[in-house]
């Protein structure tokens, strides 16, 4: 190692992330548990165990299966993405359908089931995604804190009961308390809070079209459950970073600029890291013109206060929905002949942006380049966005003629196809013939996050996937169409996800026979509650459902309804968008040249990389002798003291292991459904266990319902 040696930078690695952890954790310096969603507070993904090494890799087996129950293997509609805590030799979990459990964690043995469904009255509307739980201790007090729908549960972490005397009876409503005039958002936190002391710090998902809440971060008392602190994240009068937002009234009307990826915490200095995402409507700014803070930023906040420390915006007035996919790794690298903390945080277009975490100062050069002009009536985008110019980006940034797919049987027309729409440079805005943006929707980086260790080095997957972003007219209702007004309803708040044909687009199903596999009631209930993906649109009226669910249905209405008051044209948007819809050829196989998914090792002292390899494998592909060509990859990876990476994420559905210093493969095994999720590790009686989630249900793959520990055989 060139700047400490292994064992002093070891020692001074574990004692960092220990000072981070909660109390508990401060004596426990062997690493044996995985206490933290990511692992710990610096959300390094890494672990000091080293029984599994590069030597012993290849002879790991499986230890134990947990099915979970609840997949829906008839759809493929579910996914668990849920990174494992284990405290104390008990595993915590999360299902499916968002079934908390406890497990031993040598064993995988049932402990206790809670299911928030069944607590509050058989709804299961807040089935979806769930990437883990938080605990906290204090003496004999023990919570695993959960977020499911709205509603911010707290249970009692020996038996999986709710603490009655949290909130309302073990649960708090996040609607509440947004310093706003309504509270009917849909709201849902999908990612784990982080604790500071007696407070548990909270981001959320929201909806991403003009009926979204404002994404304001809040710290609630672990005890009580009582809101301690709040920061808006739209400022409002008489706050910094108001005059950003041309409209003086944007706080009172624009949401959005939410934290829904997770954060990282420096317990020692009481700092809170805090990634945003961008403004709602996502794909149009026109009325919310300026530089839109704080809108994806890096915010670096007071935990116990929630005040502004220092913020970094990685994009202004974002149209592209760049927000920041992942919690932000703190790290300690070599600078000037200096050791510095410093934050490092990824990006969907393949940047990683690195600070000292105590100033914001920048460890490496940002130029602020300039980009595109919008073409869109009444846009104004920004006419420059910040580029480090070190680290190189992980990911291509365009794509042109020559980087068409050489292996698509039908490349010419991915090559005519292209000549159609806007393409040639990062930042292109949206356009009504369409514009790529490359990294894709989902990065570039993603929500599985990065890996650091000691070393200084960043290890993170990245997908090289292009999209295509076309903007379209939100329709004006025709009179003498019974259903105009649905469907005027229907572009503006169905369009993005299912299609304006209504044809889905693979991950968001279709809808044009809807009818034959859902009833009325279940797609009305649907509409007021949502479910998973799927925002709740509390925001129309009850007439306004009932419009759209006679057009899905091919019904005549008894009667036109009126135009919507929640339309988006009334809050200053034309237009939407044909749906999220990825540039593939019939085969489903990118309009890019390989590699479509990589996974990358970067020195952050240097800003150089140490190596990159593809991560997934095509075997259609491979059996025609064309090398691994990468695939899309959701999760992250984890990285130990034995010099290895372990990581699951890809379509083909394999758990690999890589050597972390060569990027050489050392190990994979098929399993039971798509891990999309970032594996956990830890040891219990001296052997070490790694565990991953395979819930499936990404890219069109089976759902699965399990979790899978392997270990050595033997211990």
């Amino acid at each position: 190692m060139r700047h400490l040696s292994r064992t002093a930078a070891l020692l001074a690695f574990v004692l960092l992330f220990n000072s981070c952890r909660p109390d508990r954790n401060t004596d426990s310096p062997s690493g044996s548990d995985w206490p933290e969603y990511l692992g710990d507070a610096a959300k390094s993904h890494y672990s000091v165990l080293e029984q599994i090494n590069t030597g012993n890799a290849a002879q790991l087996q499986v230890a134990w299966t947990y099915q979970t129950g609840g997949a829906d293997t008839a759809n493929n509609q579910t996914q668990i993405q849920c990174n494992p805590i284990i405290v104390n030799g008990t595993l915590y979990a999360t299902s499916p359908r968002i079934d908390v459990f406890a497990l031993d964690a040598a064993t995988g043995q049932e402990k206790w089931k809670f299911s928030a469904a069944d607590f509050w009255g058989g709804k299961n509307a807040w089935a979806g995604t769930n990437r883990g739980v938080t605990y906290w201790e204090s003496s004999n007090d023990q919570r695993i804190l959960f977020a499911a729908g709205s509603y911010l549960f707290a249970l009692d972490a020996e038996t999986g009961k709710p603490i009655q005397s949290f909130g309302d009876s073990g649960r708090v409503d996040m609607r509440n308390d947004l310093d706003y005039g309504k509270k009917d958002f849909f709201i849902v936190s999908n990612t784990p809070g982080i604790i500071y002391k007696d407070l548990i710090i909270m981001g959320m998902r929201l909806s991403e079209n003009a009926d979204a809440a404002p994404g304001h971060v809040r710290a609630y008392n672990v005890k009580t459950g009582r809101r301690e602190w709040i920061f808006h994240t739209i400022p409002h009068p008489g706050e910094a970073g108001y005059e950003t937002w041309d409209d003086k009234d944007a706080w009172r009307k624009i949401g959005g600029a939410n934290c829904w990826a997770g954060m990282a915490i420096d317990r020692e200095r009481g700092m809170v890291y805090v990634p945003t995402g961008s403004a709602a409507f996502d794909f149009y700014g026109g009325n919310r013109k300026g530089a839109n803070l704080y809108a994806n930023c890096l915010l670096a906040l007071d935990a116990a206060t929630g005040k502004r420390i220092w913020h970094f915006q990685t994009v202004h007035h974002d149209i592209w929905d760049r927000d920041l996919p992942a919690p932000p790794t703190l790290l300690t690298v070599t600078h000037g002949g200096k050791r510095v903390d410093a934050v490092a945080q990824t990006t969907k277009s393949g940047f990683v942006f690195v600070f000292d975490r105590a100033t914001g100062q920048l460890l490496f050069p940002i130029e602020e380049r300039p980009v595109p002009a919008s073409t869109m009536p009444g846009e104004q985008a920004w006419p420059t966005q910040p580029i480090p110019t070190k680290p190189a980006p992980f990911a291509r940034q365009t794509l042109t003629q020559a980087d068409v797919n050489p292996y698509s049987s039908q490349k010419t027309l991915l090559a005519q196809k292209l000549k159609t729409v806007r393409t040639g440079q990062n930042f292109t805005p949206p356009s009504r013939e369409g514009t790529v943006i490359l990294p894709g929707f989902d990065g570039g980086a993603e929500w599985g996050g990065a890996a650091a260790d000691p070393e200084g080095i960043l290890y993170v997957n990245s997908n090289e996937m292009p999209w295509i972003l076309q903007m379209i007219d939100i329709p004006v209702a025709d009179a003498n169409d019974p259903h105009g007004t649905a469907k005027q309803l229907y572009a503006a708040n169905c369009t993005s996800c299912h299609g304006a044909a209504r044809q889905g687009n693979g991950v968001y199903p279709g809808l044009l026979d809807v009818k034959k596999r859902r009833t009325e009631a279940y797609a009305t209930s649907l509409l007021a509650t949502g479910k998973g993906f799927m925002p709740s649109f509390t925001s129309l009226k009850e007439s306004e459902r009932k419009a759209l669910i006679d057009f899905l249905f091919d019904k005549t209405p008894p009667q036109k309804e009126p135009g919507s008051a929640a339309d988006m044209k009334s809050s200053g948007i034309p237009y939407t968008t044909t749906g999220y819809n990825r540039f593939v050829d019939t085969d489903g196989y990118p309009a890019i040249k390989p590699p479509w998914g990589t996974l990358n090792a970067i020195d952050l002292n240097t800003g150089e990389y140490v190596w990159k390899v593809p991560l997934g494998e095509v075997k259609a592909l491979s059996d025609k002798g064309i090398a691994p060509t990468g695939t899309e990859n959701y999760g992250g990876p984890v990285a130990t003291a034995g010099g290895l990476l372990f990581i699951a994420a890809t379509k083909d559905g394999q758990f690999r292991v890589f050597d972390k210093k060569t990027g050489r493969l050392l190990w994979q095994t098929t399993l039971p459904a798509g891990g999309y999720a970032t594996p956990s590790t830890y040891a219990v009686s001296g052997r070490q266990y790694v565990v991953i989630a395979c819930g499936g249900g990404k890219m069109g793959t089976k759902s699965g319902g399990s979790y899978v520990a392997f270990a050595l055989p033997g211990k």
